[in-house]
């Protein structure tokens, strides 16, 4: 019996270190980084721009896999379920961490306790557009405008529950205007319906305005943020303009599923700082008209915080559901 137990023992402590390796950080494999997005799209053209310079940093390479669908919900299910702990990152957004917990009446996942935050990624300021046929080229003309409009104004946005509808609601509320919503399937085509003049304004992200913007085919009434975005210097913030306080992005943020060791956690974190304050990698960010957002993991927990409080608000009050 106690030759038994004594062989026993042997077996069980030669398989605890397999067992607790089995799903520890293995820096032969390469990082998978989850994007919620499809290919090609700005958030993915973010991942992939940053994790150029991150690998480097890390000394693996780093793997882009996109699943999208269901306002990042697919993509993160999958990476909260994920137990390859230290080989799974995941681009979780204004979505998956602030939205979609109040937008959806179930999720299966939670946003506060499956991911750990690694550090913010980038900012898309929110831009209000008119039709180049709406006679207003600033905040003051276009409530005048909209104002002397019998039926109100209806403007377009990216779709239910996107940051580009809910800055809109709150862009509504704060300016007492009557604005009716027209949601679309996405943001490209709402800026046509702009352009071609079938839908008077529209809230959009910086990203996808820019072009737009430069080549005139579109004007901007002013941008939801604090300064004015660089790469579009021309165009008046809205708080400039009278609405103070008023701010509104799309924004995305790195994390790993919970489970992931502090130690990796703090790598990545570091190999992302590094990523946003390369100069290379800044410029090729600017020039998609979003803006970098180093900071410690703590900071973005914070500010996911605090956003999920915002916009749980706004959601409630506007009585928005995604099922």
């Amino acid at each position: 019996m106690l030759r038994k137990h004594f062989l026993a023992t042997l077996a069980g402590l030669a398989l605890t270190p397999f067992a607790l390796s089995a799903h520890a950080q293995d820096n032969s494999k390469p990082l998978e980084w989850v994007v919620g997005y499809a290919a090609g799209g700005g958030s993915d053209i973010v991942a992939r721009t940053i994790a150029e310079s991150m690998g480097t940093s890390l000394g693996r390479p780093i793997v882009i896999n996109n699943k999208p669908g269901a306002g990042t919900n697919i993509a993160a299910d999958y990476a909260a379920r994920n137990k390859d702990f230290g080989n799974l990152v995941f681009s979780a957004d204004f979505a998956t961490l602030a939205a979609n917990p109040f937008l959806f009446s179930k999720l299966s996942y939670s946003a506060e306790k499956d991911f750990q935050p690694v550090g913010l990624l980038v900012r898309f300021p929110m831009f209000l557009v008119v039709s180049n046929n709406v006679p207003a080229k600033n905040l003051k003309e276009f409530t005048a405008w909209a104002k002397g409009q019998a039926n109100g104004v209806n403007w377009a946005s990216a779709g239910p529950g996107s940051p580009h509808h809910l800055v809109g609601e709150l862009f509504r509320e704060q300016s007492g205007l009557s604005l009716t919503h027209v949601p679309y399937r996405g943001a490209a085509p709402a800026i046509q319906d702009v352009i071609g003049g079938q839908v008077p304004a529209m809230w959009i992200d910086s990203a996808t305005v820019y072009p737009f913007l430069a080549t005139n085919k579109v004007r901007a009434i002013g941008v939801a943020s604090p300064q004015r975005v660089a790469t579009m210097p021309d165009v008046a913030t809205l708080q400039e303009q009278g609405l103070q306080g008023f701010e509104g992005y799309a924004w995305q943020g790195l994390v790993a599923p919970t489970g992931t060791s502090p130690e990796a956690v703090a790598q990545f974190s570091k190999a992302l700082q590094t990523a946003l304050a390369d100069t290379r990698t800044r410029a090729r960010l600017q020039a998609l008209g979003v803006e970098p957002l180093p900071g410690t993991p703590a900071q973005m927990g914070s500010y996911a915080r605090a956003e999920r409080e915002k916009w749980g608000r706004v959601i409630t009050k506007v009585g928005v559901k995604l099922d």
